[in-house]
């Protein structure tokens, strides 16, 4: 590219946006990788790196962001991508038994998906120019960024459990009374469907990510025919959800019912992906209450907690995440809006019955889910009253709800029938406010245009 030609695309405000963006993303990735080296294991970019070979820890992940980068591709490029990653993964396992080598700690697939996308990048950067490298290296970041999320969400946990010795479970556990202690409510009945309700909600919680890219693909269904990426869609949602969700974990670090007042026994292999042996004076819960008793009505104080469990309720991005679902779905085919309605209502099932979250967790959740959607979509459109109006609302309805949380939790407590109904009226008034705000932004269709008369016959 010519000199001046590469100034001028510097100088444009959306490359330098884009530019910054990169430069920062990398630096957090580096302050986090030195952040769990400083406690002896591999930060995300080593976990990353590492995949290139060995077992990858979710093969449906890499697989899922192969099928969201390939998105840019036509279709003869994604059945060679596909047969690729395929051809991969098969030697990949001719080597492992020939070698015998047992995977034990990850899948036995997913190797090929990571080798196609760092190959497209190759290719972008060799063999492509002008909007077709740009194109496919969009579509390569949005595949890679799925997966170095969820590396830099293990790391994130890990380094909230090791910097907030203190946690808030008996302040949101005591607010939780106001909504009539929903979490000891749902795993009663959770634990009374057996090992089959179990297992299937299990499986709808742990495949949330696939779930959230079969309704991306459909939203970006069209790129490789209109060589661009819409304004608007659901990765970028969970993208900026996962990024500012769990710097709350930091400011409001929850634990969870089933740890705080339980033992979390079925549930350690699920939330703490670092620890291999769990021991047992690991758990310092308040006692063995969960989901059968209700905690007490008492004054909340800072109760001190283990060093391996995260710190990841308050908001539920679960909850948030299962929302974003939901609200891009709306626009798709009838299967897509069921199946987003289905996610979502599976998704708090599981949350609440698993004893992963508090009832005012899935509420704040909510509320922090429509208020990002609602900037990104006033940012597309360009800012104006009703989009500041509704992102402020939707701000101070969240920052409400942790300070109630925090500082009413007792006198919460101590009137549900006041407290509760005012706090589910918190979240609906957002919800309201978002749907009859977004409604106006939709673009009214034109009236047809009527024939004009024609003149009778003299």
């Amino acid at each position: 590219m010519d000199p001046r030609t590469a100034f001028s695309v510097w100088r444009q405000p959306r490359a330098r946006f884009w530019a910054v963006a990169g430069v920062v993303a990398l630096g957090f990735l580096i302050a986090l990788e030195f952040a769990a080296r400083r406690y002896g294991l591999p930060g995300p970019i080593t976990n990353q790196a590492r995949e290139v070979i060995f077992a990858p820890k979710s093969g449906g992940l890499l697989y899922a962001a192969m099928a969201l980068m390939m998105v840019v591709l036509t279709w003869r490029q994604r059945f060679i991508a596909a047969a690729a990653a395929i051809g991969v993964d098969v030697a990949f396992l001719a080597v492992r038994w020939a070698i015998d080598y047992k995977v034990t700690d990850g899948h036995p697939f997913g190797n090929g998906a990571l080798w196609v996308m760092l190959g497209c990048a190759v290719v972008a950067v060799t063999r492509r120019t002008g909007r077709e490298r740009v194109l496919l290296l969009k579509g390569v970041g949005l595949g890679l960024l799925l997966v170095a999320g969820r590396k830099t969400g293990d790391t994130w946990l890990l380094i909230t459990s090791k910097t907030r010795p203190a946690v808030l479970d008996q302040y949101v556990a005591t607010a939780d009374h106001a909504l009539g202690d929903p979490s000891w409510l749902v795993g009663r009945i959770v634990t009374a469907t057996g090992p089959i309700g179990f297992n299937f909600l299990d499986t709808v919680y742990g495949q949330l990510a696939v779930a959230a890219v079969i309704a991306a693909l459909y939203q970006l269904r069209n790129v490789a025919v209109e060589r661009r990426f819409p304004r608007h869609h659901l990765v970028r949602t969970f993208l900026v959800i996962g990024l500012l969700g769990p710097a709350f974990y930091m400011i409001y670090p929850v634990v969870g019912p089933v740890f705080a007042y339980g033992t979390g026994t079925d549930h350690w292999a699920a939330v703490s992906l670092w620890a291999e042996d769990i021991p047992s004076s690991a758990r310092w819960a308040v006692a063995d209450l969960w989901p059968h008793t209700p905690p007490p009505i008492t004054a909340p104080q800072h109760m001190p907690f283990d060093e391996i469990t995260p710190r990841n309720c308050m908001p539920s991005l679960h909850t948030a995440w299962a929302t974003a679902i939901f609200i891009h779905s709306r626009k798709g085919p009838r299967i897509l809006r069921y199946a987003g309605t289905f996610w979502l209502i599976a998704t708090l099932t599981a949350t609440l019955g698993f004893g992963y979250h508090y009832g005012a967790d899935l509420i704040a959740g909510v509320v922090f889910t429509l208020t990002i959607e609602a900037a990104l979509r006033a940012h597309d459109r360009g800012w104006d009253r009703s989009g500041i109006r509704l992102v402020a609302y939707g701000a101070t309805v969240f920052a409400a709800l942790l300070v109630s949380y925090r500082h009413l939790p007792l006198e919460m407590a101590q009137h549900p029938w006041v407290s509760g109904p005012l706090l589910v009226l918190a979240m609906a008034s957002v919800i309201y406010g978002y749907v009859r705000t977004t409604a106006l932004w939709e673009p009214s269709p034109a009236p047809a245009r009527q024939p004009e008369p024609q003149p009778e016959p003299i």
